[in-house]
């Protein structure tokens, strides 16, 4: 059993710290759920060396034990983003 197992987290954060918190509190057994815009996604996917799948190295330093979903909101609900 980990520390945080049971705890869910939304990780709404944009830049470095709130991500890499997020991510810390994942590494103790939380369930962390990043939020991300639609289209766009995080910007951490856009900063530093990019790798062969698309992503950065920051990016997947940063994204590692979270489920990523796009936010998607009323207006656009039935629509594709």
């Amino acid at each position: 059993m980990s520390a945080l197992e049971g705890i869910r987290v939304l990780d709404l954060g944009t830049f470095i710290a709130g991500p890499h918190c997020a991510t810390i509190l994942g590494e103790f057994g939380a369930e962390v759920i990043k939020i991300e815009p639609p289209k766009t996604g995080d910007s951490l996917r856009r900063l530093g060396t990019n790798t062969g799948c698309g992503d950065t190295l920051v990016w997947l330093s940063e994204a590692r034990n979270k489920k990523c979903v796009t936010w998607i909101s009323g207006a656009n609900a039935a629509g594709n983003c």
